[in-house]
């Protein structure tokens, strides 16, 4: 199915959409702060996109773009991406939400190293430089042993990018054969189902404006996956995938109005590092003409962007 392409419309979907995941992980932040447990913010992240997203496909009469042959590799998924999910909002809790984001821009580092180091496929100069270069960035935020920055948060941000990179491999996997709707959708089920289990355990009573929180959580996050897919039916990964990075200004920005936390000092270099490797692995794939890389993804939402249908196939 071909899409007319409209760079500029492209780009301002996907800047949506990297307001719409600062958002969510601020609103994740606060809740917590307010507390609301990890597995509680994790099961309503999930459960709330499963209505929004059936009543908009049965809305549209696009309910069949769910039908699936492989519910074991959609509940594999979401085994891998839920541990991403609970990283994601473990890291957004515990660190500064600058750290937090720009923590995540390291999926592309992890999945050039399971690219050669698991898949076994060439990797030449270009990558494994922009590799150092990103670790180097993480050292320069980290300081071991001089930052006061929590070890817990730091591990949950580089695992973060480490289960990202992996689920984009999966993704790019189950694209090949079910709707990228579906995929959203089957992820959200499961992961709400999984997470279900703990909730007798954590589950606790809350007031009125802790549901409007949770909802908003749900919607932020759910919204964002509806402005990726948008962001990539009207316009090229090289083109817009760079925009993912835009996505420090709002978590600097809602860190500072909301918490009134400036990231340290530290961040201000290693991000520019990170982002920078990143970019570098983006453009070098796609010099090399592969079909979409799975360092584009920037969270475990992005399952739209390994499509057959986002490259006009």
């Amino acid at each position: 199915m071909h899409h007319a392409e409209h760079p500029l419309l492209a780009i301002g979907l996907r800047v949506g959409a990297m307001v719409m995941l600062s958002t969510m992980f601020m609103l994740v932040k606060y809740a917590g702060q307010h507390g609301v447990s990890m597995p509680e913010l994790i099961f309503w992240r999930q459960a709330m996109s499963v209505p929004i997203l059936f009543a908009w496909l049965l809305a549209t009469d696009r309910i069949g773009l769910l039908a699936t042959r492989r519910i074991k590799a959609h509940a594999g998924r979401a085994v891998v991406g839920t541990v991403g999910l609970v990283c994601n909002v473990g890291a957004a809790v515990l660190l500064p939400l600058p750290i937090a984001t720009t923590l995540g821009f390291t999926a592309p580092l992890f999945a050039v190293l399971i690219t050669a180091l698991v898949l076994h496929q060439t990797v030449g100069k270009w990558r494994w430089t922009a590799v150092a270069l990103g670790f180097a960035g993480v050292l320069i935020i980290a300081q071991p042993g001089q930052s006061d920055i929590p070890l817990l948060g730091l591990l949950f941000g580089i695992g973060a990018g480490i289960i990202v990179a992996t689920v984009s491999f999966q993704i790019r996997d189950l694209a090949r054969t079910d709707a990228p709707i579906a995929c959203v959708f089957w992820f959200s089920l499961f992961g709400a189902l999984f997470t279900a289990i703990l909730l007798p355990f954590y589950a606790r009573p809350h007031e009125p404006g802790i549901w409007l929180l949770l909802i908003a959580i749900g919607a932020s996050g759910t919204l964002a996956q509806f402005l990726i897919a948008a962001s990539l039916r009207v316009g090229q990964v090289a083109t817009v995938v760079v925009m993912d990075y835009t996505s420090l200004i709002w978590s600097t920005a809602w860190g500072w109005l909301v918490f009134s936390d400036l990231p340290p000092a530290m961040t201000w270099l290693g991000a520019p590092i990170i982002i920078t490797a990143g970019i570098i692995i983006t453009w070098r794939e796609h010099f090399l003409a592969r079909n979409i890389s799975p360092t584009s993804a920037l969270d475990e939402g992005s399952i739209e962007e390994a499509s057959p249908r986002s490259r006009g196939t």
